[in-house]
């Protein structure tokens, strides 16, 4: 697909000095009194004044839907798949909507997917799991035997390594659920992976763990000791409920603030040994190709990320001039989010949002930006900056250091352009 490149603003190219000097003093003057248009109460609006079907009839009981489901007027909010992606529906992708979503805590049924084999089925009175390798003793253990352990609730955000992997040469998909909609945030309710593998002895030479999930791909990764021994859990649910299917029920590994493709999900194996495995997923895939063709390996942190995602080209702006809403979430694999500045000229100016929800380490946080929109175009950006210092870089600066042959890692800087009729598109600006 072809590149949608925008001149920086401020050159002849771009916005003109005087818009942008406009856009700056709208927002500044960020509404200070939260007035918002509104229809004069001396017009008569029907849909108030009269009794509407909802007023008028008996809505269903509580036995119409033993599982609560959404509005049907929600229907739109799902998780959405490109088909050009994935060669087929055992090896597939679909994408959380984030520009649907507020808050921080993702519902599960729009919790992106990620299938290397399909989704295995299991019935949780046959599942077990094994610890094995270098313990004092193998242990199989049950679903039961799972759930006797001390268990923790924690909420953590999920991302592929390959979020945003899309845009490493330039704006491709257009829509913040494309761009990075890999990514979802949940609180897990688990056992310490650690308190597992006390149980199990864990011997003086090993070092590395290599955890094997169920399905038919047979998923594995190596991984360190000292994360397993940190904040590693063992989950079995999501959000309070059973882990749903696609996210490995009955069982999945956790492992915080880390590449999605490491929590393997339906988790049946953990051999421990002294040295990594070196796998099909961590050699020829989840590696970072770098611009003089040797690959970054083990780049396991995931790193400070943020998006907007209203206005964006799925979310655009229909209310027209006025009190405008910008909003999106940022997280880091290294903590906690510090602060996140947005930009309405594509980066020459810069405000600080506001944080509004709990501030977890290892979650996704949700920011807010209100000013008064004028009606000219807008550069959106977003920059987080995280509670160790790990400032989001632009695009450039990533491509800078990385070249662009990687798929994997992408935490530049997103810029939508908003139109004077409020609709979006995805664009970089150079």
């Amino acid at each position: 697909m072809p590149e949608k490149q925008i001149d920086r603003p401020g050159t002849d190219k771009g916005l003109s000095r005087r818009k942008l000097l406009t856009a700056g003093v709208a927002a500044g003057g960020a509404l200070a009194t939260g007035a918002v248009s509104a229809k004069a109460a001396s017009t008569p609006d029907p849909l108030i004044t009269e009794i509407q079907d909802w007023n008028r009839y008996l809505g269903d009981g509580v036995d119409a839907n033993p599982y609560g489901m959404p509005s049907e007027f929600e229907k739109n909010v799902v998780r959405r798949d490109v088909a050009w992606l994935t060669a087929d529906s055992k090896s597939s992708i679909n994408f959380t909507p984030l520009h649907e979503l507020d808050g921080i805590i993702t519902p599960n049924g729009l919790c992106f997917e990620r299938h290397h084999g399909g989704v295995a089925e299991i019935n949780p009175v046959d599942h077990r799991l094994m610890i094995n390798g270098l313990v004092d003793k193998p242990l199989v253990f049950t679903m039961e035997d799972l759930k006797r352990f001390p268990r923790e609730n924690r909420v953590y955000f999920l991302e592929c390594a390959a979020n945003s992997g899309m845009e490493w040469r330039g704006a491709q998909l257009n829509g913040c659920q494309f761009t990075h909609g890999m990514v979802h945030n949940v609180m897990y309710t688990g056992i310490p992976l650690k308190h597992i593998l006390n149980e199990a002895g864990v011997k003086a030479s090993a070092k590395w763990l290599l955890p094997e999930g169920a399905d038919a791909s047979a998923m594995t990764r190596s991984l360190p000791i000292e994360k397993a021994m940190d904040d590693c859990l063992v989950a079995f649910k999501m959000n309070g409920e059973a882990l749903r299917p696609e996210q490995g029920y009955p069982v999945r590994l956790v492992v915080p603030g880390w590449e999605g493709n490491m929590w393997i999900k339906w988790l049946r194996r953990i051999e421990l040994g002294d040295a990594p495995w070196h796998q099909r997923e961590e050699t020829s895939k989840y590696t970072d190709l770098m611009a003089n063709g040797k690959a970054r390996r083990f780049t396991w942190e995931m790193d400070v990320k943020s998006v907007i995602t209203n206005p964006s080209p799925q979310a655009p702006i229909t209310h027209g001039k006025g009190q405008t809403v910008v909003t999106g979430v940022a997280w880091s694999g290294a903590g906690k989010i510090k602060r996140v500045d947005v930009s309405i000229d594509g980066g020459r100016n810069w405000k600080t949002a506001r944080i509004d929800g709990p501030s977890l380490s290892k979650s996704i946080h949700r920011f807010y930006y209100d000013f008064e929109w004028d009606g000219s175009e807008l550069f959106l950006q977003s920059r987080a900056i995280d509670e160790v210092g790990n400032v989001q870089p632009t695009k450039n600066e990533l491509r800078a250091a990385r070249g662009v042959n990687s798929i994997y890692h992408n935490n530049g800087i997103q810029t939508w352009h908003v139109k004077a009729d409020g609709s979006a598109e995805n664009v970089e600006i150079s």
